[in-house]
């Protein structure tokens, strides 16, 4: 089924968007040995696209991971999600936020002892509940706004206002515009939109900073003893506590670790085990690439 040139505008400014963000986070990863596994053909996966499966076995298509100790060949430990995003009209926003969020945080949690960044560069027309929801589920977010996009394209002479009442044959004629033009345009045109929102850039860069290269600054364990406590109720088990003597020492029989791992940049990361080898290997992950 042919694409409408409305829609295809759309996934121009999209293409538009991983283009000036890919040779930032190439030269931020080359800088740092980590790896950058982008669309296109890599050994270590098959076909063309980014994809990750998740603690659920499902499997969803990334933008953008940065891998440490990854290679052509060999799929590393993930250390950052970004996706890339337009939007023109705030009732689709939200949609499209909920799109991000449902699939990079099962991948998140299913690698969860890396703690990985979580980032979103976002271009057009987002409200700031959608921003606002994101955030407050980890991402890192920055908003490129359509003003900045319609700026970008009139410097090399296109017209890329339009609305839900624009013809599909305005949408066209945009299209085959920015489709003709020249390598040289194209990189003004990329230019353009990076200047004008480089200082949106400069912060989400220097987050991904904070996060890829926060080193361990605390590590707590936890060994915990005693006797478990079972109660038939809510009542009982809170009056148990509330006479509970939490000076008295309880050398019962061990029970589990509980570790906590607390980074430079506030990030933290807990877990429990109930044998030490367990818990002796979790150990050897986080050192693996700690600071």
């Amino acid at each position: 089924m042919a694409k409408s040139p409305s829609h295809r505008f759309g996934q121009i400014i999209g293409d538009l968007l991983e283009e000036i963000v890919l040779p930032q986070l190439q030269a931020y990863c080359d800088a740092r040995g980590l790896y950058l596994d982008k669309k296109g053909k890599r050994t270590a996966r098959s076909g063309s696209k980014v994809s990750w499966q998740d603690r659920y076995q499902n499997v969803h298509d990334l933008d953008f991971v940065i891998e440490s100790g990854g290679s052509d060949s060999v799929r590393g430990r993930p250390v950052a999600f970004i996706e890339a995003a337009w939007r023109r009209y705030t009732k689709h926003s939200r949609a499209k936020a909920q799109e991000i969020q449902g699939a990079v945080m099962p991948i998140a949690e299913q690698h969860h002892w890396d703690k990985p960044f979580l980032g979103a560069i976002l271009a057009g027309v987002f409200t700031k509940d959608s921003l606002a929801q994101m955030r407050s589920c980890g991402f890192e977010t920055i908003l490129m706004p359509y003003d900045s996009i319609v700026e970008a394209f009139a410097s090399v002479g296109i017209d890329a206002r339009f609305d839900e009442a624009t013809p599909d044959q305005e949408f066209a004629h945009a299209v085959a515009q920015i489709e003709s033009l020249t390598p040289e345009q194209r990189a003004v045109l990329k230019a353009q939109l990076t200047n004008n929102n480089a200082a949106q850039l400069a912060g989400f860069f220097d987050s991904l900073k904070k996060a890829i290269d926060r080193g361990v600054s605390k590590v707590m364990v936890m060994p915990l003893h005693g006797a478990e406590r079972e109660f038939a109720g809510v009542d009982a088990a809170t009056q148990f506590l509330t006479e509970h003597d939490q000076t008295k020492v309880d050398d019962g029989a061990f029970r589990k670790y509980e570790i906590i791992v607390r980074y430079s940049n506030g990030d933290r990361v807990e877990a429990s085990f109930e044998d030490r080898a367990s818990a002796l290997a979790f150990l050897g992950y986080i050192g693996a690439t700690a600071h």
